[in-house]
């Protein structure tokens, strides 16, 4: 399974580099060209272990080179937190064993090969900036809202990560003290209360049956009164936490991707009205929808290590 897809042009680069999105249920691979994505691959991802799915890696970016020789690194994304020097994955609760995984050395190892090793959303915010709905800023949030939250900041074109490299972990902020816990084990995290998997849950326990984060927006947009409640919440959250960034970071523009976000105008209505209503007046909160879907974590790996690169 192949495919071409034009990104854009005049991002200032013609460097070429192979970009690998791994997540919970499929690993995605492509070769990044002048902005272009080429030669686009998904698998599944194995539950054998992080041995086998480094190994499902390196068997695809082998089968890259072979036709892209002149891809001279390779960028990998990955769900979950990176070790300071992000050459190892601390844990991925979505992905089976993979805990504390020595990620570039073993894909470096496999593939005699440079690697650069970035987080998923750090990616995808990345590849929005320079490629996408902030192309063109110099200053930029990405958040995405999915089975959980997370986020990139980016700035002068390159991710900001802080001191200690947590920088944009924007859906473990406490936003509710004694709030619902998180899967971090943080009380009240902005994901807790606002993620896919909180709304899909307070919906079910507002129904009294189980409901899926999709039919919770649905019932919503009908006027249901228990799921519009449930969901005007979670946006509400949302749009709150994106007015609170705004005051501190003062970003040119915030990028909502994500399956959460996908659901249209609905979802960016209403956090546009949450974020302007507790933006005070200090600045205008600009929200844009994400250009690049499922793309956009192939693109910020590969951009990533082009980035390395120079």
């Amino acid at each position: 399974m192949t495919q071409q897809v034009e990104i854009g042009r005049g991002n200032g680069t013609q460097n070429i580099s192979i970009g690998v999105d791994v997540g919970g249920t499929k690993i995605a691979t492509g070769v990044l060209r002048a902005g272009e994505l080429h030669d686009r691959h998904v698998q599944p991802t194995p539950e054998t272990g992080w041995e086998g799915v480094l190994d499902a890696i390196a068997a695809q970016v082998k089968v890259l080179q072979a036709t892209h020789p002149d891809a001279t690194s390779v960028g990998v994304g990955v769900p979950g937190p990176l070790n300071g020097d992000r050459t190892r994955v601390k844990f991925a609760p979505n992905i089976y064993g993979f805990t504390d995984v020595p990620m570039v050395d073993g894909l470096r190892a496999r593939l005699g090969q440079r690697v650069v090793l970035e987080n998923d959303a750090k990616a995808a915010a990345l590849a929005e900036a320079h490629l996408g709905a902030a192309r063109g800023t110099e200053s930029s949030v990405y958040v995405t809202v999915s089975t959980g939250i997370g986020a990139g900041i980016v700035l002068g074109g390159r991710i900001w990560r802080g001191r200690h490299g947590v920088a944009g972990e924007l859906g473990h902020v406490t936003v509710m003290p004694g709030g619902p816990v998180s899967g971090a084990g943080l009380d009240g995290a902005l994901e807790a209360v606002a993620s896919g998997t909180a709304i899909a849950r307070d919906a079910s326990y507002a129904l009294n049956r189980d409901v899926s984060t999709a039919e919770a927006f649905a019932l919503a947009e009908q006027g249901h009164p228990a799921a519009s409640r449930v969901v005007r919440q979670a946006m509400k959250h949302i749009g709150v936490a994106l007015a609170d960034l705004q005051k501190l970071l003062d970003p040119e523009v915030f990028v909502l991707g994500g399956g959460v976000a996908s659901v249209g105008d609905f979802f960016f209505t209403h956090v546009q009205a949450a974020a302007d209503e507790y933006a005070g007046g200090f600045a205008p909160v600009t929200i844009r929808r994400a250009q690049l879907g499922t793309e956009a974590g192939v693109i910020g790996a590969a951009l990533a290590a082009q980035q390395a690169e120079g």
